[in-house]
């Protein structure tokens, strides 16, 4: 019985010593050399980017809002394509171009041997087959189409004719010069779609795009998540560097915050300012800052009474205090706005003075304009964070505040976010809290784009019109000298801010963040970017 106990003890031994010798490194030795082991660690190669909305479409010519164009950015290509964080213009899907002295025709050479997702040639037909559908809509269907001077038929419409001709060359002829008519081509909603997609999908294209971008579609949960997968016959060799993007939908910034930090997201935007030092207090996070070209307002439904008086209108402008705004939640990373565009844009006029905080000049402006006592309002406040107000609630609170001052009762009222946006384009607010990030980094996409009587309907939300102001546009984007663009513009900005059809509120740098090992991510002015180069470390 010893004997046999004693050789167990020996095995038992043995065994033991076998184990350990196994499994103490992660390296083996095989015949005297070290090898790796088969435990090596993958690349990570899955993004998963945590916004505040969901998109509102899936097709970019259909809407105004940035979180469709976030997505689309990723799954189609537009003509032209802006630098990596400003609006200079370089090659998209077209290699060149070429403008006649006149600044009529344009001529596009276009990129051979790229296809789209579901294997249509990209080639100048498919060109042709885009824009004939856009001009061939209304403000209903394309709103973003309005860049060109209306639709097919209409007297303001810019194009008189697009061709083919050849395979790989596309010919514009305008029928009245359009000084931003080359960055217009680069706007995010003139991503250039499969012909045959849309024709197979009709009007359910914006759940179903296909395009020729880095990135393929997969799926989309509404309120949940996008999910996008790598374009593997991407023309661009070796990119893109992801597998995967998701993209999450987490209204609240804080809540947000807290799911970058944990690990459930890699990358956000909409960083409270006041959570600035959490980011940058955490060696596991890195702060990223958008360069800025926006402007957050607040705007007036100008034919609805009261707001169909200009000195209502002057007299809110004179009740609401900026600084304060910026100071309680902008943390410095804002200046207080007082035209409609912010002063990185070429023409803005520095020589306006603007509206002062003054609670007596607003009463006096409200007496005048039979209102002395004030009146009763609806104030609309966007219920998800954007770049240029991601704190939009605790601001309307602020407004709503300051108006009670001079009498003027405002309900803060809201709703979810394509509601929100599709009631402010039909005109249903009296009043509305939103935005604009630049599109091409040109003065007439934010005072034509938002201002002007073409733009009823699709972006001015405010029904704002007026002659004089549409004189003026329309010359500037005739003038091919950008001096004396920049003198029309200037104007235009006077009569704006005469008019008052919005509060002009601020111009912010938004803040993102990200984790430590996201590299090549280069955000840009425009609110929007291909994740083409985005790789982690």
């Amino acid at each position: 019985m010893k004997k046999n106990m004693k050789w167990l003890l020996v095995s038992l031994l043995s065994l033991s010593m076998l184990l350990v010798g196994c499994s103490g490194n992660s390296k083996q030795e095989t015949g005297g050399e070290e090898q790796p082991s088969n435990n090596t660690e993958t690349k990570k190669d899955t993004l998963v980017f945590g916004r505040g909305g969901d998109s509102t479409s899936l097709d970019p010519i259909t809407t105004t809002e940035g979180e469709t164009f976030k997505v689309t950015e990723n799954i189609f290509e537009t003509l032209l394509e802006y630098g990596e964080q400003d609006t200079t213009l370089h090659p998209g899907l077209a290699e060149s171009w070429e403008v006649s002295d006149d600044a009529l025709t344009y001529t596009l050479k276009l990129r051979q041997g790229v296809k789209f997702h579901d294997g249509t040639d990209f080639n100048a037909d498919a060109v042709v087959f885009n824009f004939n559908r856009w001009m061939s809509g209304n403000a209903d269907d394309f709103p973003y189409y309005t860049m060109f001077g209306g639709f097919k038929g209409e007297e303001g419409h810019v194009i008189k004719e697009i061709k083919a001709l050849d395979a790989y060359t596309v010919e514009f002829t305008l029928n009245r010069p359009q000084a931003p008519f080359l960055k217009n081509l680069a706007m995010s909603p003139f991503g250039i779609a499969s012909p045959t997609a849309v024709e197979e999908h009709g009007d359910d294209f914006r759940k179903n795009p296909v395009g020729t971008g880095p990135f393929k579609f997969v799926e989309w949960k509404q309120n949940d998540r996008i999910v996008l997968e790598k374009n593997e016959s991407y023309w661009m060799e070796g990119f893109p560097k992801l597998n995967q993007v998701i993209f999450r939908v987490i209204p609240e910034n804080t809540a947000r915050l807290n799911a970058l930090t944990n690990g459930e997201i890699d990358l956000m935007d909409g960083v409270n300012n006041s959570d600035e030092a959490t980011v940058t207090n955490n060696d596991q996070l890195q702060l990223i800052e958008r360069p800025s070209m926006n402007v957050g307002y607040l705007g007036f439904t100008t034919n609805r009474p009261p707001f169909d008086n200009k000195l209502v209108r002057q007299a809110l402008n004179h009740a609401i205090d900026k600084q304060g705004i910026i100071d309680a939640f902008y943390g410095g990373k804002a200046e207080a706005a007082k035209n409609p565009m912010p002063p990185s844009i070429e023409g803005y006029n520095n020589e306006i003075e603007d509206y002062s905080y003054d609670l007596e000049k607003a009463k006096e402006l409200l007496a005048e304009a039979g209102y002395p006592d004030g009146f009763d309002m609806d104030l609309w406040a966007m219920p998800v964070a954007r770049p240029y107000m991601p704190e939009g609630m605790k601001v309307a609170e602020v407004i709503q505040a300051s108006f009670a001052e001079i009498g003027v009762k405002a309900e803060i009222q809201s709703v979810d976010w394509a509601t929100y946006l599709e009631k402010a384009a039909k005109g249903e607010f009296d009043a509305y809290m939103l935005g604009w990030t630049g599109d091409n980094g040109d003065p007439d996409n934010f005072l034509y784009t938002l201002l002007d009587k073409d733009s009823i309907g699709s972006n001015n939300y405010s029904y704002y019109s007026n002659d004089e102001l549409h004189h003026v546009l329309i010359n500037a984007q005739k003038e091919t000298e950008q001096d004396k663009r920049n003198e029309l513009y200037k104007q235009a900005q006077e009569i704006i801010h005469e008019d008052a059809p919005w509060v002009p509120l601020v111009h912010s740098t938004p803040l993102l963040a990200g984790t430590s090992d996201i590299v090549n991510y280069f955000p840009h002015p425009t609110g929007s970017e291909a994740l083409t180069k985005v790789e982690f470390k």
